[in-house]
């Protein structure tokens, strides 16, 4: 298996016993269960909109919806192996929340290897965004009013107030809802509807648009958030209309403007609601157009191709020199061209010498070339001054496990993943360094939180029986894996119920 590519056979052959409308309908299952629980009034406080709620869903039932839905969202999407993109999409989104109105800030960020434009946000603050939306979004600051936006409809319990607007059938509606926007993610909206029947689609149609007030209050408070953060309100109005004029040369309207319906109304609303602030200059962020880059390279499947066209930029001066000469040389590395890689690397080095993005660059050029030593030396060093940076633990341990540092890399990742036990990268990353050093045991426990992560509960529990079976009876972490055992075991009923 090749660092940084990791493929999901595994998971894949796991879920052939579900397919993807039978898992949904597990999933189905299972949150009607979750729903079935009464609801105390005052567990439930929604917003006001003129209507009294019924209070059908809870906070805490929604957060478990949520924690629920992304396994089965991973077990079928492909999720970014780029620690850069993942921190750095996270980092906006949980510094945006501070300024929100959300008040449960217990955020799961999923980032889609994918180049369409799409974002979504699922109850029980689980927020989604395609590595497309990156292409589409030219600077940091549209960016972050689509994630306002989405934290918007978290926040004001968007999904809960849909439902109980349609209290007759509304149980199983919100677990038709969570089930079709997996479908739709994973294998388009057509898929999607084709997976149901025709009444049951027209009313998953309906679930997955937000009303048009829901929208708009979205968009306001969305943008009230952004302010709070000193962020350019006109950023929404200008994302908007860059999302209203790529969707006119698709034969099919992205996914995000599906769930999300975008109007030019929709669009001038935010425009006059952007003239109540202050126009503010917005500064270009080096960093977001660097994570840009990168993801814009992962869809790239001819390299040579995408080095061509960085040094086009970088000639016709169309992009900023650094960002431009950046992507030309991730784009010679993975077009194995090292030479040409290093020269450029070399030259972001000596303008910018501490930027982790070029230190990183530098490190993986010399590591494809097995100069390990120098690669290792450059980032352990960086490692002492942020040893709890999630991006340079990452690459740091992938170059150890290239250079057969096995007990090093493990004892980074093992560190990692106490920090970051959701992350299902750092755990795959942790199993394949244990399988290396020889370790089986930790292989059998990394395995198992790596297929928990995916929900796929048969692999998970086989390796934690396998785990088990190589302890003695006295073993005191015997207890602690008989626990999750039954953990997982309770989890495989409920999804199967």
């Amino acid at each position: 298996m090749c660092l940084g590519n990791r493929a999901q056979s595994d998971a894949v052959a796991d879920t052939q016993e579900f397919s993807l409308f039978t898992r949904s309908i597990a999933l189905i299952s299972f949150f009607a269960a979750c729903l079935s629980i009464p609801a105390a009034a005052n567990d439930l406080n929604l917003p006001d909109l003129g209507g009294a709620s019924g209070g059908l869903i809870t906070a805490s039932q929604e957060y478990e919806l949520g924690q629920q839905w992304q396994k089965m969202f991973r077990a079928q999407v492909r999720t970014t192996d780029d620690p850069f993109i993942q921190s750095y999409t996270e980092n906006l989104i949980r510094n945006l929340a501070t300024y929100s109105d959300l008040n449960d800030k217990r955020l799961d960020v999923l980032v889609v290897e994918n180049p369409a434009l799409n974002a979504f946000a699922v109850p029980g603050g689980v927020i989604g965004v395609n590595t497309g939306l990156f292409h589409y979004a030219e600077g940091e600051q549209q960016f972050a009013s689509v994630m306002a936006h989405e934290l918007a409809h978290l926040s004001q319990r968007h999904f809960a107030r849909r439902i109980d607007e349609q209290k007759n059938n509304s149980i199983p509606n919100l677990a038709a809802m969570l089930a079709s926007i997996l479908i739709l993610a994973t294998a388009g909206g057509d898929a999607g509807v084709a997976a149901v029947s025709a009444s049951q689609a027209a009313m998953l149609d309906n679930q997955l648009r937000f009303s048009r007030q829901m929208e708009q209050e979205a968009d306001r408070i969305g943008m009230a958030t952004m302010v709070r953060a000193d962020m350019n309100p006109w950023a929404m109005p200008q994302m908007f209309e860059s999302m209203l004029h790529a969707s006119r040369f698709q034969a099919r309207p992205p996914e995000f403007l599906i769930t999300h319906p975008l109007t030019e109304s929709r669009v001038s609303d935010s425009k006059l609601r952007a003239q109540q602030y202050p126009r503010k200059q917005e500064p270009i962020s080096l960093e977001y157009q660097l994570v840009r880059v990168r993801a814009q390279l992962a869809h790239e499947k001819n390299p040579s191709a995408a080095a061509k066209r960085f040094q086009q930029e970088l000639d016709g001066h169309t992009l900023r020199e650094d960002i431009a000469r950046y992507g030309l040389a991730l784009a010679q590395l993975k077009a194995r061209q090292f030479d040409d890689a290093d020269r450029n690397a070399a030259l972001l080095l000596e303008r910018a010498p501490d930027n982790l993005y070029y230190l990183v660059l530098k490190s993986e050029i010399e590591a494809e070339q097995r100069q390990f030593d120098p690669a290792i030396a450059r980032l352990e060093t960086r490692l002492e001054d942020y040893p709890r940076n999630h991006p340079l633990n990452v690459k740091l341990a992938e170059i150890h496990m290239k250079a057969g540092n096995y007990a090093r890399c493990e004892a980074l990742l093992e560190a990692e993943s106490q920090r970051r036990p959701k992350d299902e990268y750092v755990w795959y990353l942790l199993a394949e360094a244990h399988g290396l050093a020889g370790n089986i045991f930790e292989v059998h426990t990394a395995r198992s939180e790596y297929f928990m992560l995916n929900g796929i509960y048969p692999k998970a529990e086989n390796h934690l029986r396998l785990a088990l079976s190589m302890l003695e009876d006295d073993d005191r972490r015997r207890p602690q894996l008989e626990q999750k055992l039954k953990d997982i075991q309770r989890l495989k009923r409920e999804m199967l119920m």
